[in-house]
């Protein structure tokens, strides 16, 4: 598989580092600057790779327009023809070295809120540029060893204000909104990043309008989602809050917008690690 891609010229493969949806990613090197970047492979193989296809080419729109930090940028698009049709397409990105939240080491609580609120924060960017990323989930969100993100897989998103005409999204962390097919906006991604914080604290996933089917196929009815500091005691109230909050299935009733979130995580985690802070202090004056 690497020998096809360079065959095409102008990368150099290092090794895979992921697969997606129909998709390879590689670490590689870019012949044009010697600098190391994700390399994104798709193949057409069936009638439906089209709607992979047609991500790829939003992810790469869409990341060009937005500049920060947590959001993954993207470099060149290149399409592969053959007969007249697009074969396969290649997508070079920023090179994140992290592995996604699902199976990063498990975080201090103190950490954790500082990682939703590096992800509020490039959220945040997106709006500002009149975009919603639509696919907030553990999978797409890298974390590095220095404690740095990545947002990642922009191949959902799209300008405030869209009907999507099918249903898109990941079934544990998609909001009502998506599932009935009405606009979406911000308010969309404070419901992706609620129910992907309520993982990141409790490890279980919120009930969304996505049924869960048993062995035979058959849909399970939803339990009630229970607040986070009643599956464990030790998280903070006000936290608790917050995600039960971003969580509401009317859109109006969730935080204003990500700023809002920034703010509170801030007060949160001010207050963590002010006892922490005010602990070691105590505990060398015993001393």
């Amino acid at each position: 598989m690497a020998k096809d891609i360079l065959d095409i010229g102008g990368f150099t493969i290092i090794k895979r580092v992921g697969t997606g949806a129909r998709s390879t990613i590689y670490l590689a090197t870019d012949h044009q600057n010697g600098a190391k970047i994700a390399l994104k492979r798709v193949i057409f193989e069936k009638p439906e790779d089209s709607r992979v296809f047609e991500q790829v080419e939003t992810e790469y729109k869409v990341a060009r327009r937005i500049d920060h930090p947590y959001v993954r940028k993207c470099h060149q698009i290149r399409k592969v023809r053959s007969m007249f049709k697009v074969k396969e397409i290649l997508l070079s990105m920023d090179y994140f070295d992290g592995k996604n939240l699902e199976d990063s080491p498990t975080l201090s609580l103190g950490d954790v809120l500082l990682v939703f609120r590096m992800i509020a924060s490039g959220l945040n960017a997106m709006h500002q540029h009149g975009y919603v990323h639509c696919d907030i989930k553990p999978n797409n969100i890298l974390l590095s060893k220095s404690g740095s993100i990545n947002i990642i897989d922009l191949g959902q998103s799209c300008k405030i204000g869209t009907t999507k005409p099918r249903i898109q999204g990941t079934p544990d962390y998609i909001a009502p909104e998506q599932v009935r097919r009405k606009p979406l906006g911000p308010k969309t991604d404070i419901f992706n990043l609620g129910a992907t914080m309520y993982w990141a604290l409790t490890g279980k996933h919120v009930p969304t309008l996505i049924p869960k089917t048993n062995s035979l196929g058959l849909p399970i009815p939803p339990k009630p989602c229970r607040p986070p500091n009643e599956i464990k005691k030790q998280i903070p109230t006000g936290i608790s809050n917050l995600v039960m909050d971003c969580i509401k299935d009317d859109p109006a009733e969730r935080p204003r917008n990500m700023v809002t979130i920034v703010s509170r995580l801030d007060l949160m985690v001010h207050s963590i690690f002010g006892e922490k802070i005010k602990s070691n202090k105590n505990a060398s004056n015993n001393n």
